[in-house]
């Protein structure tokens, strides 16, 4: 199945410190690779995988469902520490919520975690009808390119597959059952306007993970995919000073 240009899967071999990038639903690398170059550039080891079904046709997404896209992300961590001395995960919206379902599993071998807009629960009508509107359409119009700059466009899909979509309250559930057992820091940062996520997976976090453990930032002038909005300088410098203040490992 051919991939969209730009949304190819990305790694690259740096220092000690590896940093694994988790991008959202029907969307690709494309919408974090800024970031992971940002971070390459530093002289971290980085990973960002391409979830299966996405990055080609929202046809060959509906194939998949979440433990496809978990079991893609659990492998590329484990390619990378093998590698390196210590862990971060990172992730855009739902692949916030993979990077916040592994740091469950994988607890002390990762150090902590940013994520941007993450998705923990169903904001949206879309998610909570989905498991019934399978069975009667196919796809409806798409989630991808929420963003502010009308400069910018993100490579993803302008449908989204409904039998996807209907497996992801299975990874909510899952993920928010264990998220007191989270002992890693966490910085996230949370658009102001966001027409994908909205103000409910914020609040689950801040219920389940004590505030000293949870550092959230607000972005003023991004809309959901701030990786490649306005705000995406402020992440980027951000989640290279959270990797240098919990890491003790020279990143210069």
């Amino acid at each position: 199945m051919p991939v969209m240009p730009g949304a190819e899967a990305f790694v690259h071999d740096g220092g000690s410190t590896g940093v694994l990038l988790c991008h959202g639903f029907t969307g690709s690398p494309q919408s974090l690779r800024p970031w992971a170059d940002y971070l390459a550039a530093a002289g971290l080891s980085v990973s960002l995988p391409r979830l299966p079904g996405h990055g080609t046709t929202w046809q060959d997404m509906a194939r998949t469902r979440w433990e496809d896209w978990y079991a893609e992300v659990d492998r590329a961590f484990d390619l990378l520490q093998a590698r390196c001395d210590e862990m971060f995960v990172m992730g855009l919206s739902m692949g916030g919520c993979l990077a916040l379902r592994l740091a469950e599993l994988r607890g002390d071998a990762i150090r902590g975690l940013v994520l941007v807009n993450p998705s923990i629960t169903a904001d949206t009508k879309l998610f909570l009808l989905a498991p019934v509107l399978k069975l009667v359409v196919p796809s409806l119009k798409g989630i991808a390119s929420d963003i502010k700059n009308d400069q910018v466009t993100e490579a993803g899909y302008d449908r989204v597959p409904v039998k996807a979509a209907a497996t992801l309250p299975g990874l909510w559930r899952i993920t928010q059952q264990h998220l007191a057992e989270l002992k890693q820091p966490i910085l996230v940062y949370r658009s102001v306007t966001d027409h994908v996520v909205g103000p409910g997976s914020l609040k689950l976090l801040r219920q389940s993970v004590p505030a000293g453990q949870l550092d959230v930032r607000e972005l003023a002038d991004s809309y959901h995919v701030a990786t490649l909005d306005n705000d995406a300088e402020v992440i980027f410098s951000g989640s290279l000073e959270f990797i240098r203040q919990h890491s003790g490992v020279s990143t210069d």
